[in-house]
């Protein structure tokens, strides 16, 4: 088998909870399996003594050692294959991407050795591991600090690709991704990290810990993987989306006043194909959103699982907003940025056919 055929069964919270941002959520996900797991270990560019650019890792090399939590050279490449043979000979690494953008150096190890270690052994050899990468734009980034290439490992037979929109799912898929025996992609919508973004960029940021899902637990908890989440329950539209544009989403159907039913994908692929199969027969209408370019982008595949198993229950043409198939501009960022009036117009195209 290439992929670990199995869904996961959540292991529910216990213990007392707390306000988190997404940055706290991960650094305490990685700290339960630390402590949890001795073949646990963290390591890339400045996670360790630094903590890592965005503070993920602050603390954990203190607390854990320079043996489980360690810095590694400018080299992508080799940290991912490092990794590779960790993981074949029974640790557990969890290693940083410092931002998505610089993924490719990484590539051939990522889809030559990590994707394919499971089949070309036989089933002899596994390839746990899991590569963090923030990803995603609206930080004034530019074109290397700001891409979300889902796409590209969701193409990859053997990887699993996760991305998660909240603190709460952050913590639970990134605890589900270091004990699973794939080799998981786990992409952090930057701009979330210490708020829930609705693409409005000229309002004050709304923090997590005014957000339910910024409530968190402090222990060991799971949130399956392969698993989406009815994010909004609505009965006129379905919306395909992740990360970032969950609450953009969001401000298009309280903008629009279309009752929109907002399907967090949270696990990419392996996906929860029936979740939205259900949805999308109730609404019978379906809008696809993300922040990557259009053209190949990983919302051409959900338009086309909708168009199989939907067709017939479809009302109007699927709708797809996207970025702009060009390098994600720094003076124009929100001029590429899907934000609420864009996908508010694509509601209101889908409910006029």
């Amino acid at each position: 088998m290439e992929m670990q055929d199995k869904k996961q069964l959540a292991a529910q919270p216990t213990g007392p909870t707390s306000p988190m941002t997404m940055i706290q959520a991960l650094r305490s996900a990685m700290d339960v399996m630390l402590e949890r797991d001795p073949n646990v270990v963290v390591f890339g560019q400045d996670v360790g003594y630094f903590g890592g650019v965005f503070r993920c890792t602050e603390g954990l090399q203190k607390k854990y050692g320079k043996s489980r939590v360690f810095d590694a050279p400018i080299s992508e490449g080799g940290i991912v294959g490092a990794a590779v043979g960790m993981g074949a000979y029974g640790l557990r690494p969890v290693v940083e991407i410092q931002f998505a953008d610089y993924f490719y150096p990484a590539s051939d190890q990522i889809v030559s050795e990590a994707a394919r270690l499971r089949y070309r052994s036989a089933g002899d050899f596994t390839a746990p591991m899991t590569i963090r990468m923030p990803c995603g734009g609206g930080i004034y980034g530019g074109q290397t600090h700001s891409q979300s290439p889902e796409a590209m490992f969701t193409h990859v037979c053997g990887l699993r690709t996760v991305m998660p929109s909240n603190p709460y799912d952050a913590k639970g898929l990134l605890i589900s991704c270091i004990e699973n025996d794939d080799p998981v992609i786990f992409l952090e919508p930057k701009r979330l990290y210490n708020g829930p973004f609705d693409g409005h960029h000229d309002k004050p940021v709304v923090p997590w810990s005014k957000h339910k899902l910024g409530e968190v637990p402090e222990g060991y908890y799971t949130v399956p993987l392969d698993s989406a989440s009815i994010y909004r329950a609505g009965s006129q539209l379905t919306v395909l989306t992740y990360g970032t544009m969950v609450y953009v989403s969001e401000a298009a159907a309280e903008l629009t006043g279309v009752d929109a039913e907002i399907i967090d994908l949270r696990s990419i692929w392996p996906l929860d194909l029936d979740t939205i199969v259900a949805s999308v027969k109730k609404t019978g209408r379906c809008v696809v959103v993300h922040e990557a370019t259009k053209t190949s982008g990983f919302g051409a595949e959900l338009t086309a699982l909708v168009q199989e198993h939907c067709f017939y229950n479809l009302e109007a043409p699927i709708e797809r907003v996207a970025g702009w198939d060009t390098p994600y501009p720094h003076a124009q960022e929100w001029a590429y940025f899907p934000g609420p009036d864009r996908v508010g117009a694509a509601f209101k195209r889908a409910m006029e056919k």
